[in-house]
């Protein structure tokens, strides 16, 4: 593999995956033609996703696409993530992370839950050796803020005659408890319902 000065962290993840496809050739597999960006995976935010694969189905050039997070500048973790996503487009995210894509992983060297594989310790001397032969990724790492999912019980009103119970959504607790549809009463309030 040739170095030649990449001007954008495109154009670094295009040689980024040249660099990775003789591992896949060795083993048997060939790596289609795929487009990398650096961007948001479609459920990154909700789960940390740091890579995602779109199958040739999903774009109107037949070329599969590959998003690399933002969230993401070491040079090995961009790389490891890459040749993850690369074992997806060798299937074209026909099998998700089941038994085809198992074998590729295995067969390249990666470890772990499939769902989240990486590199084990003979590939990641293989990864570090390409990242020399790239350079660095020219990415800053994007600080993207998580979303704080509050898993505190929500405030309930129950009745005190027949135990009728019913979860309170925000937009109503200030109308304070409901009055119950059996027995005509206003329900008792349980639960925090000033910090709601």
């Amino acid at each position: 593999m040739t170095k030649s000065q990449p001007v954008t962290r495109e154009q670094w993840l295009q040689q980024a995956v040249s660099g990775l496809t003789p591992l896949f050739t060795q083993k048997g597999y060939t790596v289609p033609k795929c487009q990398v960006s650096c961007g948001f995976a479609s459920t990154d935010v909700k789960r940390g996703h740091i890579g995602q694969c779109w199958s040739t189905k999903a774009s109107e050039d037949a070329v599969n696409q590959i998003f690399i997070s933002p969230a993401l500048s070491d040079t090995v973790e961009v790389l490891d993530t890459l040749l993850h996503e690369l074992v997806h487009a060798v299937d074209d995210c026909e099998n998700k992370h089941g038994p085809v894509f198992k074998k590729i992983a295995l067969k390249l060297g990666m470890k772990g839950p499939m769902r989240s594989a990486g590199a084990g310790p003979e590939l990641k001397v293989k990864l570090e050796q390409i990242a020399t032969a790239l350079g660095g990724y020219p990415h800053a790492k994007l600080n993207v803020p998580s979303k704080v999912i509050d898993r505190r019980p929500r405030p309930r009103a129950k009745c005190q005659e027949c135990g009728f119970t019913v979860p309170m959504l925000k937009a109503f607790i200030h109308y304070g408890p409901p009055i119950c549809p059996k027995d005509r009463i206003e329900m008792t309030a349980m639960g925090d319902w000033e910090d709601y």
